[in-house]
């Protein structure tokens, strides 16, 4: 039976080749790369799914990156993926299965009583619909080339500002999410 375990107990060499396999070598220079550099995927929230042998067919990280405003604020945020899986099992349900256990585990998560951070990817909304995730406002940027319809949020806070530009997030994260 296939299973979901916490990334941190896989190879991260195979983790990397997993990556490659499933969005080339050059994933590197996307877009999201940019938006997360510098930073380390957060540990609680992230799994590797394996198939019935225990191999490794698929992944998710979550990062902690911010909303930098106009005026220079910035606003935490979790950057949902890469969401891996091997072009071998997609479409077996993987992929949706390591969505879930990551919001799950994000959303079991309250630092003093308040909902969990508002999430972002880039992808497709069709797919990413089902989990909550709808377009992020238009004034939301990112550095680098992007398409403003793949650009997605969850839990999106009244608190957020309507524009800003989104990258790597370095103060202490709250409780819970780095462990």
């Amino acid at each position: 039976m296939p299973s979901l375990v916490p990334l941190s107990a896989v190879d991260p060499a195979l983790v990397e080749a997993l990556l490659d396999a499933a969005f080339e070598p050059d994933r590197r220079a996307r877009t999201a790369y940019r938006i997360r550099e510098g930073m380390d995927w957060l540990p609680a929230l992230s799994f590797a799914a394996l198939d019935d042998e225990e191999y490794l067919v698929g992944s998710i990280q979550l990062w902690p990156v911010a909303l930098t405003s106009d005026a220079g604020r910035r606003h935490p945020l979790i950057m949902v993926g890469p969401v891996a899986v091997l072009p071998a099992h997609q479409g077996e349900g993987f992929g949706k299965a390591l969505i879930a256990a990551s919001l799950h585990a994000l959303d079991s998560l309250r630092d003093g009583g308040n909902p969990p951070l508002p999430q972002v990817l880039i992808g497709d909304a069709p797919y990413y619909a089902p989990f909550g995730f709808t377009q992020a406002p238009a004034g939301w940027t990112c550095p680098g080339p992007w398409d403003p319809a793949r650009l997605l949020v969850r839990g999106q806070s009244p608190a957020y500002p309507p524009d800003g530009e989104l990258g790597p997030w370095t103060p202490a994260m709250p409780s819970g999410l780095a462990n």
